[in-house]
């Protein structure tokens, strides 16, 4: 992209000139002026392009690499990432994690509706490598379940990987992307629930399995109930745990 092809814009009044950077290359994207894997102008065409200074600019392009909308390469210059959804939400992430106790139940309201869907639309497109993945995560709870104590921590990862299967398997890469996001968060809140709720695992673990006979018939309404019945336990369960905690004895 040259400086030819670039405008420049008036000062909008109101928001700083970091912000103006922001804005100004999230339009050029937008319009199609930048795409992925372009390299921005240099630093003097940009920072005119956009009317401002160069310190402002390089501030909003910091921003805009902290959200992955570009990369700087050492000695080479400053690009537009692939844009991949996955790397656009990870900062979504950290305010997931940035979350206390009293938002919990939102989470998990959003994660039960993204799910819910992702269900549907993975038990028309899975396929048989994904189903086998998806049963072997169950196959190791399930001996892990058999332990006297079992490793609460090892179960939870392979409860994770086996919704993040399903949220793959949706052929959606922005709402399996969502659904990542809020791992982080509800992987603590179903770790507490596993350990001080006796017998959370095992119906976890029979819920998954009817979820995944309803993926492997291919049937999406089917898919989607049991995905919400467990979510709904879940958020039911973590729930009562909320409110023991808020109001101790």
């Amino acid at each position: 992209m040259t400086a030819a092809n670039l405008s420049e814009k008036p000062r909008v009044p109101g928001i700083s000139q970091s912000e103006v950077v922001v804005q100004g290359i999230r339009q050029m994207i937008m319009d199609g002026r930048l795409r992925p894997g372009d390299r921005l102008p240099v630093e003097k065409d940009l920072a005119a392009a956009l009317g401002v200074s160069r310190n402002p600019l390089r501030e909003g392009v910091r921003a805009l690499s902290i959200m992955g909308v570009l990369e700087t390469r050492q000695g080479d210059g400053t690009y537009v990432t692939t844009l991949d959804p996955s790397m656009l939400l990870v900062p979504m992430g950290f305010v997931v994690d940035l979350q206390d106790g009293r938002g919990t139940h939102h989470l998990h309201a959003v994660r039960r509706m993204l799910e819910t869907e992702a269900a549907g639309s993975a038990a028309r497109l899975i396929g048989p490598d994904e189903l086998e993945a998806a049963a072997e995560l169950l196959r190791h709870n399930e001996s892990e379940l058999t332990l006297a104590e079992p490793n609460h921590e090892a179960v939870i990862e392979n409860d994770i990987a086996f919704h993040r299967i399903i949220a793959q398997a949706s052929g959606n890469p922005v709402l399996a992307a969502l659904i990542d996001a809020l791992g982080g968060r509800t992987m603590r809140d179903r770790l507490r629930r596993s350990i001080t709720q006796p017998g959370a695992d095992e119906t976890a673990h029979r819920e998954h399995l009817s979820i995944l006979s309803a993926l492997t018939t291919h049937d999406p309404d089917r898919a989607r109930a049991r995905m919400a019945t467990h979510l709904f336990t879940v958020e039911d369960s973590l729930l009562g745990l909320n409110t023991t905690d808020s109001n101790p004895e």
